[in-house]
């Protein structure tokens, strides 16, 4: 990729990542301020509510208990290896995908250095099964990294699909 097509695609990525983090830290503010630890708003009764919660674990209350040293560098390491990943591809879906996970990881750093928890609140019932409660950061990881394996895949799938064609031909 051209030094021109790097700027390009670091400033929409920037941006992308600003609007993001601001969006997750304006809901992490917004609950915590009209909302009671453990309080309960049922949107969609039996479906979704706004539930708050403190996670002091990574997703899904994992690792709880390993404190903010141990997320800090954790993500550190996993964002150092996206800026590695995204300035050595030329790929914009691998991009996205990337910058996506970028910003759900920096929403929830921050609220781990500033809170020493992770603020989360969408909560799902879903046939009976109460999901764990999560925020948008996420929500932002979460996609990214389907995104980015089912886009890896699909190309994978193409490539093959490519290299069996021209050994026919």
């Amino acid at each position: 990729m051209n030094l021109k097509k790097h700027i390009k695609a670091t400033m929409a990525s920037s941006l992308l990542v600003l609007i993001l983090v601001g969006l997750d830290q304006w809901s992490k503010w917004a609950i915590q301020t009209h909302m009671k630890l453990y309080e309960s708003i049922p949107i969609m009764p039996g479906f979704f509510k706004l539930f708050y919660v403190q996670n002091t674990g990574a997703g899904f209350s994992l690792f709880e208990g390993f404190g903010p040293w141990f997320f800090l560098i954790l993500t550190l390491i996993a964002l150092c290896a996206i800026v590695y990943y995204f300035y050595h591809t030329n790929d914009r879906m691998v991009q996205l995908s990337l910058t996506l996970i970028f910003a759900g990881a920096i929403g929830n750093l921050i609220d781990r250095m500033r809170l020493g928890y992770v603020v989360d609140f969408f909560s799902f019932n879903l046939f009976g099964w109460d999901f764990p409660v999560f925020n948008i950061a996420d929500i932002c990881i979460s996609v990214g990294f389907i995104l980015l394996v089912v886009y890896l895949l699909w190309d994978e799938y193409r490539k093959e699909k490519q290299w069996k064609n021209n050994i026919k031909s």
